[in-house]
């Protein structure tokens, strides 16, 4: 099985790609297209020159290799995906041949941890038009990274039935620590998930934002709310 994992950035995607490398039969990916996304949009973004100098940045070679054979040999391959790398120009017809995965978050609690990273965020860094975009071309399972938080065994299990995966407990954990498989860019942004051990608890309520940052949350909201109508439910009576 190919998996192909879109979210926005700052949506715990990087703790599902270390869920789905727990299990020891998925080789994983991170983030295939984002040195061909600064390639072609010239944005400067924290490591750009490294991110550019240590990764690939030919887009018809990245889609082969995510339509490719499996890394490793493994039965499965798993590929976190940003929604907003995939501008114009850049293939998609790879995508056809994966089990396609939405991963939300509300953008209330994105913009506060994207800001705290690099200022000034627009409404396109944060990926919600495109990863609309994305879903009307590649439907598939919604999960929300607060549900997932909320009960990681529950909602995994839930994720795993729907795209026909047996799940496992080694997907609740992992070891501390930088990874092998970690992208370029994880110094700057993978503070946090590196000195975690598997999911966090339950989020608690949204963050208030200043008035710039709250007007661009508004913005992403209504993207937000037409996929979370989608998604896989918690269990009733959970947070």
């Amino acid at each position: 099985m190919k998996i192909a994992m879109w979210s926005g950035p700052r949506n715990l995607s990087t703790a599902m790609m270390y869920a789905f490398a727990a299990r020891g039969d998925c080789a994983v990916w991170d983030e295939p297209f984002y040195a061909a996304y600064l390639a072609a949009t010239g944005i400067d973004h924290p490591m750009r020159a490294e991110i550019l100098t240590d990764n690939v940045s030919n887009p018809a070679e990245i889609g082969a290799r995510c339509a490719g054979a499996n890394p490793g040999g493994q039965p499965h391959f798993y590929q976190k995906h940003m929604a907003l790398h995939m501008v114009d120009g850049l293939p998609l017809d790879w995508a056809e041949g994966c089990v396609n995965v939405h991963l939300i978050r509300h953008p209330a609690r994105v913009v506060a941890s994207y800001a705290a990273k690099r200022e000034h965020p627009t409404l396109a860094d944060i990926g919600y038009t495109q990863h609309a975009d994305l879903f009307a071309r590649f439907p598939g399972p919604v999960i929300d990274a607060t549900d997932i938080r909320a009960d990681p065994a529950t909602m995994l299990q839930r994720l795993c039935a729907e795209i026909d995966l047996p799940f496992t407990p080694a997907m609740l954990s992992w070891p501390a620590g930088p990874k092998p498989y970690d992208g370029t860019w994880a110094p700057h942004w993978y503070g946090a998930i590196h000195r975690s051990t598997g999911f966090s608890g339950a989020e608690s309520t949204l963050p208030e934002l200043p008035a710039d940052m709250q007007a661009l949350a508004d913005k992403a909201h209504p993207f937000y709310q037409d996929l979370a109508r989608q998604k896989l439910r918690p269990p009733s009576g959970s947070p």
